[in-house]
């Protein structure tokens, strides 16, 4: 059974699914409090995981260890994989990632799996940029995209 929790954040609403001791999904929004998907529940988790999102978003962690278990294809979960290698403070563009599982033509498809990634922030596929250097699409809107990165740079400057 999939239980959900929905916190207020500096980003906004946020809504953090759990199945089985594994977090599966955030959400963003108001959107993401769509009740009756899961069980309304606060479980260990859950809380873990939104203490640790708020000390990322005090500027006090840059890595996160709560137990994770995204739903996704195989190729998904590969881009996904690869996202956790993004140091904190940096950004890759997509063909970056492309080469990074060895599939260098595969950029567009490694930018619809970035945008499929159900675990944003933790999974931090904010850190993904445009070659040209743009910021470009984020399930959260560019403007918690902007904040997110500037937040990661003001920490290691």
């Amino acid at each position: 059974m999939i239980k959900g929790y929905s916190y207020q954040t500096l980003m906004g609403s946020l809504t953090l699914l759990e199945e089985e001791g594994y977090l599966v999904e955030i959400r963003f929004g108001k959107d993401g409090e769509t009740k009756e998907e899961y069980k309304i529940e606060e479980t260990p988790v859950i809380e873990k995981t939104f203490r640790q999102l708020e000390e990322y978003f005090q500027g006090r962690r840059q890595a996160f260890d709560v137990p994770l278990r995204p739903r996704g294809t195989e190729f998904q979960r590969q881009v996904w994989a690869a996202l956790l290698d993004i140091p904190y403070g940096e950004t890759w563009s997509y063909k970056d990632l492309a080469m990074k599982i060895q599939r260098r033509k595969a950029f567009r498809a490694v930018g619809m799996a970035n945008n499929k990634n159900p675990l944003p922030i933790i999974i931090p596929c904010h850190r993904v940029i445009g070659s040209d250097g743009k910021l470009v699409g984020y399930g959260g809107g560019l403007k918690v995209k902007e904040k997110l990165l500037d937040l990661e740079k003001s920490v290691i400057h």
